[in-house]
């Protein structure tokens, strides 16, 4: 039985978290929201502060899950990373970051393919 949206949406967010710790980067943050934006996660690697779009989708038929993100989101997104940004803290370079989960069929699977596409927003 397939998953609802939402459901899936929240088990790409975590694969896709899972990926980045594997790879060195500490999370900072999930699903960080204010008035007029949101970020999907806000990992820490180095000196760079990545806020991160995930994407997930069933396959690659009707195009590469970053071409989802419009340039709409990008802006949600920048509104959100300035606003957190806002609030202080370490002085980090700021990277705009997107991470592609597919689940095929739109299941849940244990090893989806995820491609990590940094400063995506350039």
């Amino acid at each position: 039985m397939k998953d609802d949206a939402r459901s899936l949406g929240a088990w790409g967010e975590g694969k896709a978290a899972a990926y980045l710790r594997r790879r060195g980067y500490r999370i900072v943050a999930r699903n960080y929201r204010c008035r007029g934006g949101e970020i999907d996660v806000i990992a820490r690697k180095g000196g760079v502060l990545a806020f991160v779009e995930v994407k997930l989708r069933k396959n690659g038929d009707f195009g590469e899950a970053k071409e989802f993100v419009t340039a709409q989101k990008q802006r949600r997104v920048v509104v959100a990373a300035r606003h957190y940004l806002s609030l202080g803290g370490e002085a980090l370079q700021p990277r705009f970051d997107v991470v592609e989960v597919y689940a095929p069929n739109g299941t849940r699977t244990l090893f989806p393919r995820i491609i990590h596409l940094e400063d995506a927003f350039s």
